[in-house]
């Protein structure tokens, strides 16, 4: 278990390092970060002192070491656009993005698992067909799409409501009642300070500002999770050990949780892992679609202004963030399935 977790740590270094090298060719080699640190009026000379003092005439091999130095400790240089540290930028803006892809991580792993069992196990019900059916709009709409349709439904139509025309019926709720239940369509809500982070799961307006955004974020995966684990679920209960169980005697709750289960979701771990890593992609999307005040949305407006460093920043921060995610699943598959340390140590002997 020590090699296998030695190994993959390796290879997380690894990547980060090629993560880093693409993120120094952006922010040195990409334009010239001197035009945007000077006015118009500077002379050559300024210019020149200004690339001496930046050790932007060192070597790529020295610049990219220091490079390297400086993001250890958290230093990306200055925002062009905010004149403000990068790295106080993303402490600004990263719980907002952490929050929004837990609550968008929850629901596609609870809904995605208890769909998938639930058709797996009732797959000729019409109430499983329902849901195969409906999670193909999951699988197929663009993410900014689900968003408006989102903000359309839950936002815009309870509060243009037409007394005796509106969504919820004229017998169920009044206009009035209908408009005060309708959700916020952007921004993150009131959030409580806890030293230097801020949340707004301890609020009742941060939880209403995270609906719309945490389904719009968590549908793709939560479709694809669903059908991974239905599909999983099938094939398991087709083996030979599942019939012997049945052959002895076991409940139908003991054989499909018990045993079925189980099995199911050793291959869901991986790929639900790599999923909500890719979150953070996707939540550049769904964060400009609701203006959630996040990373995704500064990186966004960091490529409309060319903000290099920021730009960097964030490509640095999400490869962190994927892989630590993955590291920490390819640890819990590797402790869940003895076989894939035992593989790993037949290789190693060999």
């Amino acid at each position: 278990m020590l090699a296998f977790v030695v190994n993959r740590l390796l290879q997380a270094v690894g990547v980060m390092l090629v993560v880093a090298l693409v993120a120094f060719v952006i922010s040195n080699y990409i334009g010239d970060p001197i035009n945007n640190m000077v006015g118009q009026d500077a002379t050559h000379e300024d210019r020149a002192r200004m690339r001496t003092e930046l050790g932007l005439d060192d070597p790529a091999p020295v610049q990219f070491g220091r490079f390297i130095a400086e993001g250890l400790r958290g230093n990306f240089g200055i925002s062009y656009q905010l004149k403000r540290p990068v790295s106080t930028l993303i402490a600004e803006r990263l719980p907002a993005t952490l929050e929004l892809v837990l609550v968008a991580a929850v629901i596609a792993l609870a809904g995605g698992v208890v769909g998938g069992v639930y058709t797996g196990l009732r797959r000729n019900a019409m109430s499983s067909r329902a849901i195969m059916t409906v999670s193909l709009v999951g699988v197929s709409l663009p993410t900014f799409v689900i968003g408006i349709l989102l903000i359309y439904g839950f936002a815009v139509l309870p509060k243009s409501c037409v007394e005796g025309m509106h969504l919820f019926g004229r017998m169920l709720l009044t206009c009035a009642e209908v408009g005060a239940i309708a959700l916020p369509s952007f921004g993150r809500g009131d959030t409580v300070e806890l030293g230097s982070w801020t949340s707004g799961l301890l609020t009742a307006d941060g939880w209403r500002h995270l609906v719309l955004p945490g389904i719009t974020l968590s549908l793709f995966n939560l479709t694809l999770i669903l059908r991974l684990v239905r599909s999983e679920m099938l094939e398991v209960l087709r083996t030979d050990y599942i019939k012997f169980a049945r052959a002895r005697g076991l409940s139908n709750r003991a054989v499909n949780f018990g045993h079925a289960l189980k099995n199911t979701l050793v291959p869901v771990i991986t790929v639900a892992g790599i999923q909500i890593g890719s979150l953070i992609a996707f939540s550049t999307i769904t964060e400009t679609v609701f203006q959630w005040p996040g990373m995704g949305l500064l990186f966004i407006q960091s490529v409309q202004f060319a903000d290099v460093p920021i730009m960097t920043a964030y490509l640095v921060m999400a490869a962190l963030i994927f892989v630590i995610i993955n590291f920490t699943v390819d640890v819990l598959y590797a402790a869940i399935d003895p076989r894939l340390r035992s593989d790993r140590a037949g290789t190693a002997r060999a």
